[in-house]
């Protein structure tokens, strides 16, 4: 936190003034923030039109919306405060700007919620938002609220459904059997997160792997566009694109068949793709996931097979469990020939392992050049050869311990390969496999295809039905939306749209037989995944209106956090590309720019008996100890992380913007650090962060009406304008850069410069300012100061403002952006460092842009540079203009 010369201490925890405030305080916040709050609204200073009028440039920008668990977070606090300052400082620079504010609303939680409470979840849901929506307006958002809206209103998921239907007819949605999380005894699809130690997260029930019928969205037709366009994306973080690259995964290899040395139930080959067939020397067993369909053959005459395939699909489906995971394996009995080594024959396992959602289901097992495989052949006593010798190795000598080796090298004890590199060999490997007709190269990826079936109530409803005769029929759209029912329960497992007694049961609207509705719900990332289109149009009839998109898409700045770099991100762009296809939009991709905020954090705290105490409950010493409030008994002091409930570290955003209000909060939330990384939350951070909001409501106590432009400037006030200028440059830099903490620190410096403005005044002309140039200079840089600070403290801005233009009703929400004045903001002079052999000797001032002869020649003339020359014989002199003289003396 920058420090502030202040007289105004911080306020005592509790004290409390009139209104609310503080009782020291002589900036009534209480008053004034919701007196600017109200002006905005009725002012309409937030509104966007669909299509603007007028050739204003356009400014989207969107925070990642909430989910409405109840109350915000500083976590809330500090992404909604990024994006206000964004979106009121492109409003001040000219540009129409679309701010809106929406509702993540479907999801598990809020069913929960009912089973616990005995509520219904549009009840639980519906009072979270308006709590949520009265917090965050006492922030001073720079919001369209009439643009509002949640995913669960039917206004929103009727159009959703719309989109859905219109994707159906596209060819970008399918209907196929899946492996998914089952928990028998809620009876529903259980995401990965929800599977804990192979046990269904609420029941305690084994979790088992089931195939159903799901729907999925066809996200791999657009797996090499959605991987190239991250290279233009330059507006996003690398760590993203990076995570987003990995995650699609693309990878060139082989594709082949591994022949069976004896057919099994008519199988007579396993196909396995693998990036590395340079390694197929290498190979010592060949495993199979347990979904896999030889597996399946094997369990049906295998009990011990079956037994173990059970097992398995109790571990769960998420790569990051498997991997985990104790490798296991069950010998199937069966072999496999080898494509080159004329019989050869390895064996055949069913691994846990090995997922039947990525490449084959099959895999061929390289102990030496892989750690998974290493470390299942060491438990297993299987073979392990190597196939790739490192850089320097004896091929005589060389073997592998516990760690496989996947570097660079070239080929050994792989027959035609020999000495060949990587490239070469692998090349050479394929050429081999097409040759013998067993294989060829195929260009393969990691990305899946997207599934999006939910067993459960709280989602959109899909809006399809089932009828015997005319098989999968889409809900007409004059049917639309498919609202959920109302009168639903939760007193028993499993969905409850299944067991509700009427919802389901529909007439085909093609035939007219007796039907079923489709009982799951999306994955609520589906909502997710194209709301920010729909803040364009959000009244529309239709699910997007084309000219409200193509106006205002793509978003020009999302802000959000990094947990969301994967699924959410890479959801909505493919989304963007499928309504693209679907002519509801031009834009491919959905955000042109994004910044992803760091965690807000704090100090833990833990009393004796090991229970987690909010900071509200602790005492901080002088010494640096901690005592409970309540019996001043002794806390533990932990480290300081990212706020979270289990640890009770969080501070209440509600109780903060009450007791110093919001623009205090929203301060300080911007001071500290770049807003890319993680920030601490401290008490005396916060309060210091108070004392400066009534600072600068002090220095403009004394100005008030306009001031007539003197004739001419004294050196203090000439001093002033150039400091205020500057600072006008430097803040619109840093804004321009999201550097919001130096914007804060140079408007700091700021304040600093009209307080000592103020004292040089005192000390020549008594107690008042200076004369008239002094007292024009110093209301210009406290108006700039206010209107330079309005994106980041909007209320105490219009307060100083309406101070110092009295008689108007001129908002600052409206103004424009100041301009530095350039023969202001230009320097005069610099000051540069003379050295000598490296060390510094001297600092002189020079004109910016003086020429070697002239810098030469005042660094000479200083007396310790003299001196450190006296006698010696200078081997050269280095000038770099405006920041260095150096001397290389001879040795």
């Amino acid at each position: 936190m920058h420090d502030t010369p202040d007289d105004v201490a911080a306020p005592a925890a509790g004290s409390r003034g009139d209104g609310g405030q503080p009782a020291t305080s002589s900036y009534d916040f209480a008053t004034a923030e919701p007196r600017w709050q109200r002006a905005w609204a009725e002012r309409g200073c937030f509104l966007a039109e669909d299509v603007p009028a007028g050739d204003r440039p356009k400014y989207y920008v969107l925070e990642m919306f909430p989910y409405p668990s109840g109350r915000i977070h500083m976590g809330h606090v500090r992404n909604y405060t990024l994006g206000d300052v964004v979106a009121r400082y492109k409003r001040a620079r000219g540009y129409a700007v679309l701010h809106p504010m929406g509702w993540d609303a479907f999801g598990l939680p809020a069913e929960n919620a009912a089973r616990e409470r005995g509520t219904h979840p549009a009840r639980w849901t519906w009072d979270n938002i308006a709590t949520m929506r009265g917090e965050l307006q006492r922030m001073g958002l720079s919001i369209d609220w009439s643009r509002e809206f949640a995913t669960c209103d039917p206004a929103y998921y009727g159009q959703q459904q719309r989109l859905f239907l219109d994707l159906l007819a596209a060819g970008l949605v399918e209907r196929r059997e899946a492996w998914v999380n089952w928990d028998p005894v809620d009876r529903t699809v259980l995401a990965n997160e929800q599977v804990i130690d192979g046990r269904g997260w609420r029941s305690g029930a084994l979790v088992e792997k089931k195939s159903l019928s799901q729907w999925f969205f066809r996200i791999t037709r657009f797996a090499p566009e959605l991987l190239a366009a991250l290279d233009g994306m330059d507006r996003w973080p690398e760590r993203v694109r990076t995570m987003q690259a990995r995650w699609i995964g693309r990878s060139e290899g082989a594709r082949l068949a591994f022949a069976l040395a004896s057919p099994e139930a008519g199988i007579e080959c396993v196909e396995v793709y693998t990036t590395r067939p340079d390694t197929l020397y290498g190979m010592s067993f060949l495993a199979l996931a347990p979904e896999h369909p030889l597996a399946a053959a094997v369990a049906a005459r295998d009990p011990a097979a079956a037994a173990f395939v059970a097992e398995c699909r109790r571990l769960g489906t998420s790569e990051a469990v498997i991997e985990t995971a104790e490798k296991r394996g069950y010998d199937t009995g069966l072999r496999v020939r080898h494509p080159f080594i004329e019989g050869a024959t390895y064996p055949v396992w069913i691994a846990n392992f090995v997922l039947m959602e990525y490449g084959t289901g099959a895999i061929f097992g390289c102990p030496a050049h892989d750690q998974r495989d290493l470390d299942f052949a060491r438990a297993c006593g299987l073979d392990v050869r190597p196939v790739v010798l490192p850089p320097g190795a004896d091929a005589a000598t060389y073997a592998i311990g516990s760690e496989a080796y996947d570097g660079p090298g070239t080929a050994f004890n792989s027959g035609f390969l020999d000495g060949l590199d990587q490239a070469a060999a692998k090349s050479a490997a394929i050429a081999r496999l097409v040759a013998l007709g067993i294989g060829e190269g195929v260009e393969n990826w990691r990305l899946r295809d997207w599934g999006v079936s939910r067993q459960r109530y709280w989602g959109c409803p899909i809006p399809v039905i089932h009828c015997d005769a005319c098989g999968i029929v889409p809900v007409p759209d004059a049917d639309l939306p498919v609202r959920l029912p109302d009168d639903v329960t939760f007193d028993r497992p499993g969905n409850p749209l299944d067991h509700h007694p009427t919802w389901k049961h529909v007439a085909c609207p093609r035939c007219g037989a007796a039907a079923r509705r489709e009982t799951d719900t999306f994955d609520t990332f589906v909502d997710s995944s194209w709301y920010f289109a729909r803040f364009c149009s959000p009244h529309s009839a239709r699910p997007l209106d084309r000219a409200a998109v193509d106006h205002w898409l793509p978003v020009d700045q999302y802000i959000g956090g990094i947990e969301h770099a994967i699924l959410h991100l890479l959801y909505a762009r493919f989304f963007t590309r499928a309504m693209q296809a679907t002519g509801h939009v031009q834009v491919a991709e959905p955000f042109a720019g994004l910044f992803t905020q760091g965690m807000v954090t704090h100090e833990s705290y833990r009393a004796a008996d090991g229970a987690w105490l909010y900071p509200s409950e602790v005492d901080r010493r002088p010494d640096g100890t901690a005592a409970r409030r309540s019996d001043g008994a002794p806390v533990t002091v932990g480290r300081v992380e990212a706020m979270s409930k289990s640890k009770r570290n969080t501070v209440d955003p509600g109780a903060i913007i009450g007791r110093y209000g919001a623009d205090t909060a929203r301060w300080f939330i911007l001071s500290d650090n770049p807003p890319e990384r993680d920030m601490e939350w401290t008490e005396a951070g916060v309060a210091g962060a108070w004392r400066f909001v009534q600072r600068v409501h002090r220095l403009a106590a004394g100005d008030v009406g306009p001031v007539p432009p003197p004739p001419s400037w004294g050196s203090v006030a000439m001093e002033l304008r150039r400091a205020t200028h500057r600072t006008i440059a430097a803040v619109t830099e840093a804004l321009d850069g999201f550097a919001f903490n130096v914007a804060v620190a140079r408007l700091h410096e700021l304040a600093n410069a009209i307080g000592a403005a103020d004292r040089a005044a005192a000390e020549t002309g008594g107690a008042e300012p200076g004369g008239a140039d002094l007292r024009w200079a110093r209301r210009e840089a406290v108006d700039m100061l206010a209107r330079l600070a309005a994106p980041m403290m909007p209320h105490l801005a219009e307060e100083v403002h309406a101070r110092l233009h009295p008689g108007t009703d001129a908002l600052l929400a409206e103004a424009p952006w100041p301009e530095a004045d350039p023969a202001l903001v230009a320097v005069a002079s610099v000051t540069v460092a003379v050295q000598v052999m490296g060390k510094l000797r001297a600092t002189i001032e020079l004109p910016v842009g003086a020429d070697s002869a002239t810098a030469f020649a005042a660094a000479e003339a200083e007396p310790n540079v003299a001196r450190a020359l006296a006698d010696r014989r200078v081997v050269k002199r280095i000038h770099v203009p405006d920041r260095i003289v150096n001397y290389v003396l001879a040795a």
